[in-house]
């Protein structure tokens, strides 16, 4: 029987072969776009699921609750990992992780060039490999991360430094020209899936402020985690961390201090905090992704129920003829659902093609290494399965029920109408769907777009452009050099300025401290984000002064230039009022003036607030200098600075990024997530009016006779062209029509995410009916221009 189903099956795809393409194509790209969305939904909801106790490891991280708002890092401070250890009962393992970075020298004992590279580094406690389990090749950590001056690194690392991962034990790496360390351990990879990119792992005995006491000093360079006993649940948890925040903050505070225990599996999905990937992807962006891809679905599906309805008048006769021959209807069902089937797994087999050639395009555009396997990851094979089985019943079903229920005596006198063969009702109410589908894509899509436009053009409140970013070592005999180093940079003549500074306006690492101001009482007190810069920075950034003066000229801590978000934050409406007051950081640090304020800028990404922001001098934290250059000479003046920068380093490792190539990597996220859905979206179209292609090509054919009547009687070709026009257009206006409000609440939800935000206009809902009216317009047009165009004779002669 079932060899029979499909000799029948592929005799009438191959009778319907213009039909069965149009139905192969439309499924095929439809598929091939879940198969890629169900891959990027896999690997961004795996991150971290390979962690055995993951439903008991938390990250601790912290907020301040402001009049203005909640501002939110991942960062805790320095002495909160070991008063959690003391304090917590209800955690097994507490673990602090701290981010640095700098200098890495291996020495080639085979008489070869010496390796130095740049290095991201992590200062980690052992018990955080007690939290997270991952296998160790080589050592313990409790041992190989137990005392100063020791470093364990990855298998890939390890093999990568020194040849193979067995030569690294017992080898010395030099870190920042100031220490040897010792290699004591090496461990397994961390997968690309996981939100630790550790390589390089020092004991957290060798940080520098491990025994920091400083509660209001916070970055997010700094992390902690926890394990939570097995008797135990996250709620168990609130009621010690309001004792643990009530004894160790213990100063009254504007804003308030909070601190969350954040579940694992929200570590790489919660937006408002980093992590060390700096990578966050929303649970309503995979959802948005995931909704896209049952669109692509449904949209192919109404293809083949519109082709499949359009083309029962055909087979009517068919159909009376095997009922008369003894068929019962349940095997025709069965009969047309194999139809269904066979086109869907060949569909699917052209769909695993195209996802194979498209997925190096996908990692490329995701950085980040995702592989397809067909059979060799049951997950994947088991969607397909599902795939198949849902696109033949969805697409199949409906068809084959109103075929199979087709009376014999009416099908071979063919005396079957459009009414009785699925109805013209349903097959607008499907393209009406089907058109809704595509116009909220379009809207959505022109919304997400014009968003990223406005964050790449929108004023950050400084100079961006031709700002390259050049790292410096911070080492006191480099210290030495930095000002003979920019004086010899800035006679080049593609130089216009220059400063020394901790980190740009906008970066990645941000630090805050509590702070005072002036002679205001102690519960006036709240927290800062603090910059450390020289005297060139407000001219090289651009950042306009609006009361008071510059930095004056000095290596350490003198003065202070603050912002106007300083100023709302203490209630300060006149910025002159400022100047002269003092600002007390931290603890015990004698309070020093305030000198100038400079207008807001944007120091995070457009999804946070404005920050209070301090700027003050400190030639031990510079990090980096930020070189502004004539645009028209960028290029052949970083040359210049590289070698005059080697020059003055010859230990170290040069490394530059344009600033505006790191703001750019802020919305690396958003900006993925943008191009998937403007091909996604893209490919929706497509499906929607190759379908809408084919369902007119069998609407003309059907009306082909009565397009020959019209045409004797005096029709022009226009007429006849507007006469298969008209009902599709309207179609498509009442389907822009039910879109608009869908696609408006998606939106506003999105955009919500955004501190700054377009507002959403009238214009991207004009455009989608702009567009889908002129495709529509140009689709049906082509089709039933040829039909109109047919000689009548040749339709008529046979009546």
């Amino acid at each position: 029987m079932f060899r029979l189903n499909l000799k029948i099956a592929l005799r009438n795809l191959w009778k319907y072969k213009g039909y069965t393409a149009i139905n192969i194509i439309g499924l095929s790209i439809g598929l091939a776009g879940c198969l890629l969305i169900f891959i990027f939904l896999k690997f961004q909801l795996s991150f971290d699921k390979g962690e055995e106790k993951r439903d008991r490891i938390y990250r601790i991280v912290s907020s301040w609750v402001y009049p203005e708002g909640e501002f939110f890092t991942s960062g805790v401070p320095i002495p909160l990992i070991p008063a959690m250890r003391n304090d917590f009962s209800e955690f097994e393992k507490v673990a602090a992780v701290h981010q640095g970075g700098g200098i890495l020298k291996i020495k080639n004992e085979e008489g070869g060039a010496d390796m130095k590279l740049r290095q991201d580094i992590f200062y980690v406690e052992p018990q955080f490999f007690e939290i997270f389990k991952i296998e160790w090749l080589s050592g313990r950590p409790e041992q190989a991360l137990s005392q100063p001056n020791m470093v364990s690194l990855s298998e890939k690392t390890a093999a990568k430094y020194f040849g193979n991962w067995k030569n690294a034990i017992g080898k010395s790496i030099r870190y920042d020209n100031k220490a040897d360390y010792k290699v004591t351990g090496v461990f397994k990879d961390f997968p690309e899936n996981s939100s630790f990119p550790f390589e390089v792992v020092f004991s957290y005995a060798s940080f520098e402020d491990k025994f920091g006491k400083e509660w209001g000093w916070v970055t997010n360079r700094s992390e902690g985690y926890g394990l939570l006993r097995e008797d135990l649940k996250a709620a168990d948890l609130e009621k010690p961390l309001k004792q643990f925040i009530d004894k160790h903050y213990i100063e009254k505070s504007a804003a308030k201090e909070k601190h969350y225990f954040q579940p694992l599996s929200e570590v790489h999905h919660d937006a408002r905090f980093s992590n060390f990937r700096y990578k966050t992807v929303a649970y309503k962006e995979l959802i948005g992704l995931g909704v896209i891809g049952l669109f692509l679905l449904i949209t192919a599906c109404i293809n083949f129920v519109n082709l499949a309805t359009a083309q029962a008048i055909s087979r009517s006769k068919e159909v009376g003829i095997r009922k008369v021959m003894g068929s019962r209807r349940k095997q025709l069902i069965w009969q047309f659902l194999s139809e269904t089937a066979l086109i869907t797994v060949i569909s699917l087999g052209i769909a695993c093609v195209l996802t194979e050639l498209v997925i190096p395009k996908m990692e490329s555009l995701m950085e980040i290494n995702v592989s397809f396997h067909l059979f060799t990851e049951p997950v994947i094979f088991v969607f397909m399965l599902i795939l198949v089985v849902f696109v033949s019943f969805l697409a199949g079903l409906y068809p084959a029920l109103i075929m199979s229920g087709f009376s014999p005596a009416l099908a071979i006198k063919n005396k079957i109408s459009s009414a009785s063969a699925g109805g013209l009702g349903l097959r607008k109410v499907l393209v009406v769907a089907q058109f809704t589908i595509t116009a909220v894509l379009i809207i959505a899509t022109l919304v997400v777009v014009r968003q990223m436009e406005y964050m790449r053009e929108k004023s950050l409140g400084f100079d961006t452009k031709a700002v390259s970013m050049v790292n410096i070592p911070g080492d006191s005999l480099s210290r030495l050099k930095y000002e003979s180093l920019r004086e010899r940079l800035l006679q080049l003549p593609g130089v216009r300025d220059i400063s020394l500074t901790s980190a740009a306006p906008i970066s990645s690492g941000n630090r805050t401290i509590s702070f005072k101001y002036d002679d205001r009482p102690e519960d006036e007190k709240t927290q800062l984000n603090i910059k450390q810069a020289d005297e060139h920075y407000l001219k090289t950034f651009n950042l306009p002064l609006i009361a008071g003066r510059n930095l004056s000229k000095s290596d350490t801590l003198k003065e202070f230039v603050v912002n106007e978000q300083f100023l709302k934050t203490l209630g300060i409406a006149n910025p002159s009022d400022a100047i002269g007051k003092t600002i007390g950081l931290g603890g015990g640090a004698s309070p020093k003036k305030i000198v100038g304020v400079v207008k807001d800028f944007n120091n995070m990404t457009f999804k946070s607030t404005i920050s209070s922001i301090a700027i003050f001098s400190d030639k031990n934290e510079y990090a980096a200098m930020a070189i502004k250059m004539d645009i028209k000479e960028m290029m052949n003046t970083m040359k210049k600075v590289e070698q005059e920068w080697n020059t003055t380093f010859p230990d170290d490792v040069y490394e530059a990024k344009f600033l505006d190539e790191n703001i750019q990597n802020f919305y690396r996220t958003e900006q993925v997530m943008g191009v998937l859905f403007k091909v996604f979206a893209g490919v929706v179209i497509f499906i929607s009016f190759i379908g809408l292609f084919g369902l007119v090509s069998f609407i003309a054919t059907q009306k082909t006779r009565e397009i020959a009547i019209r045409k004797v009687l005096g029709a022009s070709t226009l007429e006849l062209v507007k006469m298969l026009n008209r009902s599709f257009l309207w179609m498509v206006l009442i389907a822009n029509l039910a879109a608009w409000p869908l696609a408006y609440i998606f939106a506003s939800k999105w955009l919500n995410g955004f501190v700054y935000r377009i507002e959403i206009s009238i214009w991207p809902f004009m455009i989608a009916m702009v567009l889908s009216v002129i495709i529509t317009l140009v689709t049906v047009s082509l089709r039933s221009f040829k039909a109109a165009n047919t000689n009548p004779i040749d339709a008529l002669k046979y009546e």
